[in-house]
């Protein structure tokens, strides 16, 4: 006799019509979850479909036709399992990703702004939901429209327990694949941590084997770059004392210390001064400097172009 859950009535958290369920607490990263997009015909459907879908689980690796909510999308393809999350219906949630196990295209199944369901359990923290999606094997390389991985967002969010959750679930070549992972920013887990101030995220990636040096590839700037331009005094003894390199230079040739010029905390400038080479210690040149000279140094001879011709004759100015 097959198990059987039924959801009952009145259970999901939705919204009432015209509520709008981007504000409700945790959800503020969604974005869309697709329900303002509906009619309201198209609402009451759903909502009447959520409310008598059952979940029965069918022989391990072969399709049942007893599970159609697998294939049901909304308009934003969302799955059931989304909606779940979304919703905070844990119970829901964490028993359609335990009749899953054999079916990780579902598990992995993104929506139309690309997140997964272990996408939505991060962002709406429900670490239960997050650990269960993990040991069904979930892929949590798997990128948003963003370009960023579950471990960037946990990241963003500054959740450490996610993070712990997102790396103690990987095998070793799989999270060293994690952290060198760049969102579509150019920033890695270690970057998104740094750039939001999140200083036991940072100590926990770099002692997971996260590259403390490793630069932006739009610019160069490592997480020591970021944490002079962001005058986050905490944040630079901490990089300073997990190992950055002080004398590591972005594309156009600046060092830390050079980046505190301009800058009112003086305390960064100190610390980095006498750890940086001396050859890192001046401003660069500017790249005008020796590429041309200005039209002052030159003469009027120089200047004037008097042996232009057109068809034969000298043209005059």
């Amino acid at each position: 006799m097959s198990a059987e859950l039924e959801v009952p009535r009145g259970h999901w958290a939705m919204p009432p019509r015209g509520q709008d369920p981007k504000k409700e607490p945790g959800l503020e990263e969604r974005l869309d979850s697709g329900l303002d997009s509906m009619k309201e015909d198209e609402y009451e459907q759903m909502v009447q479909e959520l409310q008598e879908i059952r979940l029965q689980p069918g022989p391990p690796g072969a399709p049942s036709p007893a599970e159609p909510w697998r294939g049901q999308r909304t308009d934003d393809g969302d799955t059931f399992l989304h909606l779940a999350i979304i919703h905070a219906a844990e119970e829901q949630a964490l028993r359609a990703v335990h009749l899953s196990a054999s079916d990780p295209g579902f598990l992995n199944s993104q929506n139309h702004l690309k997140q997964t369901p272990l996408h939505l359990a991060v962002i709406t923290e429900q670490p239960q939901i997050t650990q269960a999606l993990l040991k069904a094997c979930c892929d949590p390389e798997i990128r948003d429209f963003q370009g960023n991985t579950a471990l960037h967002l946990a990241c963003e969010r500054g959740s450490l327990r996610a993070v712990g959750l997102l790396t103690q679930h990987c095998r070793r070549p799989q999270l060293q694949a994690l952290l060198q992972t760049v969102n579509y920013s150019g920033r890695t887990c270690l970057h998104v941590a740094a750039l939001h101030g999140f200083l036991a995220i940072v100590e926990q990636l770099v002692a997971l084997g996260a590259d403390i040096n490793a630069p932006e590839p739009c610019n160069g700037r490592t997480a020591l770059h970021l944490a002079v331009d962001l005058q986050n005094s905490d944040l630079v003894s901490e990089l300073v004392r997990l190992g950055a390199d002080v004398n590591s230079v972005t594309y156009q040739g600046y060092s830390p210390y050079q980046l505190t010029w301009g800058r009112d905390n003086l305390q960064i400038r100190y610390q980095l001064q006498g750890l940086t080479k001396s050859g890192l210690h001046d401003l660069p040149d500017s790249e005008d400097d020796d590429s041309a000279q200005s039209d002052s140094d030159f003469s009027d001879d120089e200047l004037m172009y008097d042996d232009c011709t057109f068809q034969g004759q000298p043209l005059t100015v």
